[in-house]
Parts: C-alpha cells; structure tokens; sequence
C-alpha cells in the first residue's frame, strides 16, 4: 500500500509539471510598419527580429522548468519526511502524497511565473529590434530616419594659368601672398574681392580674363 501511494504520488507530481514553461512562438506586442515602408521589407525584418528575440531567451525555458522541477521534487521530498517522523511508513507515503499536491502547486506556480517573465523578455527584445529598423512600436515613438546628407556641390573649377596670372597680379599688388599655384581657394577668392571692392567692380571673386586685363592695367 505504501509503495502505491508512494508511486501515486510521484505521478501525480510529474503529471502536474507536465503543465511547464515552453518557447514563446511570438511576440504579444503589436508592432505597425512605418510610414511608407513596404509590406514585404517589414516581413523581413519581423523574421529577423523574431529571430533575435528567440536567441535572447536561449536556455530560459528549459532553466525554469529545471527549477520547477526541482522546487516540486523537493516539496515532495520534505513531506514524505515529515510524514515518517510522524507515523513511520505509512506517515511517508501519506506525507509524499500530500507533499507531491503542493509541489505539485509549487512548480506549477513558478512555471506560470517564469513563462510570463520568458515571454516579456522576448517581448522586449522583439521590440527593441523593430524599433530600431524604424517601425511603430506601443508605447514609442517612431526612430528617427537618419536624413540625408545636405548636397554641397563641388568648388568651381577655373583654369588654373589664369587663376596663376591674377595670383601673381593680386601679389604684386600686395592683396595675396604665397606663390602663385593657379588653386583657385577661399584665399584667392578674397583677395579678388578686395581687389574687386577698391576698383568699384561688380563683387564675386571669380577670376576673368576680364579681371586680370584690369589688374595688368592697375
């Protein structure tokens, strides 16, 4: 009889466990595509995101349930120990019985608890990945699109003996020192404009044929 209660107990036990934590097979939060973002560019991501949320609980699960197990298989233990110190071998296996309904309610317990912690972990870095490819998350406001940057168009290019001559012109003159290298640059260009301000010329700084015919002339 001892022996049956004893076995009735353990199966009660894992029969009850058998109610454990498992993988999430998706997230619970609602996820929308940004603004414009193809349907099938947002599939993908979701994938990838579900992916990434998987491997960021890898072993969660099965630690739980281990935990469980072992929380249920200890509450079963205690109370087959307390039931023989009370009545010998009879008081074991009424106590393992006993003890196996409450671990059973003890494992369960912290099954139920470990799954919601599991799948709001999952939750969390599901959501963290779509947020970051831009998408509405609850509660978020979309990620900003990194603009564009603005378009600076390419400096001016003017014919580098031309711009040599004005060079050695403005240089003799004491507007522009150095050499005379033909880069047209911010340096140049100022000292053209100087040039340009004290002959009461149109001011642009653009080095002409024009402009060095006047500078010879000065």
């Amino acid at each position: 009889m001892t022996n049956i209660k004893l076995k009735l107990a353990s199966l009660t036990l894992l029969s009850a466990l058998s109610a454990c934590a498992t993988q999430p097979i998706g997230p619970t939060v609602q996820v929308m595509p940004a603004p414009g973002k193809p349907f099938d560019k947002f599939a993908q991501e979701e994938e990838g995101c579900k992916a990434y949320a998987s491997g960021q609980i890898a072993g969660a699960v099965q630690n739980a349930n281990n935990n469980a197990l072992a929380a249920g298989v200890l509450t079963t233990a205690l109370g087959a120990g307390l039931g023989a110190a009370v009545g010998g071998g009879n008081g074991a296996a009424v106590g393992a019985s006993s003890g196996a309904v409450v671990g059973t309610g003890v494992g369960a317990d912290s099954s139920a608890a470990a799954q919601a912690t599991i799948q709001q972990r999952y939750d969390v870095a599901y959501s963290q990945c779509m947020y970051s490819h831009g998408n509405q998350v609850p509660g978020f406001e979309p990620a900003p699109v990194a603009a564009a940057p603005a378009y600076a168009p390419p400096p001016p290019r003017f014919d580098p003996a031309l711009v040599a001559a004005i060079q050695q012109e403005l240089g003799r003159i004491g507007l522009l020192g150095g050499a005379a290298d033909g880069a047209y640059g911010p340096r140049t260009r100022g000292a053209i404009i100087d040039y340009e301000k004290s002959r009461n010329l149109p001011v642009d700084g653009i080095p002409t044929e024009a402009l060095l015919d006047d500078l010879r002339k000065s």
